[in-house]
């Protein structure tokens, strides 16, 4: 018997392949709730933040619904309709809470680089992408492409070809269907408004030449962002945003009113 080709499995597909599994073996029924991310965590011998991106991946590929505000449901996929229109996730594709840790290692290193090394031109450009973000929330849309320009900005400061191509692969990692999916669940105007006031600490940090300051505002606009990604779905009862629907001009209103002091 000829030898198979190992494939590394990322954690988020092994669990998710367990979860499947059970599903099929009727372990939950159709339209019945799983077991809250504390409890498959802790059977399963991980940590939450990997279930999360479990059921996320599941989520995509049409075997459960995540209702924020009461929980994770399996869902019918008896009709050949329903499995062959789910998408299927990337095998090379990343975890979005495992990516923002990477991030916070590898992003803060550049900020304190970018600190002592950035140009007039770096800064203009850092500016000038947090003008645009704002100016995509006077919009109601999400700010991602401001945002992208952003850390392309600060990493271009360092004239390292390889943090560049490493940064800007993080950032198109975030327009993956995980990081999307996760994002059309908990980003709303009060998240991207708390982000666009981190991305200004960061900015301030590298315009006045202060790495460790720099550093530590990376570190902290990380861990602000895995834990507005990682609250409960039966907490979680916002308004959510879409990057291809607009806000509503209340929401738009309030964020607009609040954001006037950040700058």
């Amino acid at each position: 018997m000829p030898l198979q080709t190992v494939e590394p499995k990322r954690l988020y597909r092994q669990i998710a392949e367990q979860l499947r599994a059970l599903i099929t073996a009727g372990e939950w029924a159709v339209f019945e709730r799983l077991p809250a991310e504390r409890d498959l965590a802790r059977q399963l011998g991980v940590s939450r933040p990997s279930v999360r991106e479990a059921l996320i991946a599941m989520e995509v590929e049409g075997w459960v619904e995540v209702r924020t505000g009461s929980g994770v449901y399996v869902l019918d996929r008896t009709s050949h309709a329903s499995r062959s229109q789910a998408p299927q996730i990337s095998p090379d594709e990343w975890g979005p809470l495992e990516l923002i840790r990477a991030r916070r290692v590898v992003e803060g290193e550049v900020a304190a680089m970018a600190a002592t090394q950035a140009k007039r031109k770096h800064l203009d450009a850092m500016g000038k992408a947090i003008a645009s973000m704002q100016a995509d929330a006077d919009q109601g849309v999400l700010p991602l492409e401001g945002d992208r320009a952003f850390q392309t900005a600060i990493v271009e400061s360092c004239a390292n070809v390889v943090l560049l191509e490493t940064v800007q692969r993080f950032w198109d990692a975030r327009r993956g269907p995980l990081f999307e999916r996760l994002g059309g669940h908990f980003e709303t105007v009060d998240s991207w408004r708390s982000a666009i006031a981190e991305h200004t600490t960061i900015f301030e940090a590298i315009r006045n030449h202060d790495p460790a300051a720099a550093r530590l505002a990376i570190h902290a606009h990380m861990d602000k962002s895995h834990t507005r990604f990682s609250v409960s779905w039966r907490r979680t009862k916002r308004k959510k945003l879409n990057p291809r629907t607009t806000c509503s001009e209340q929401a738009v209103f309030s964020f607009l009113t609040s954001m006037s002091g950040t700058r």
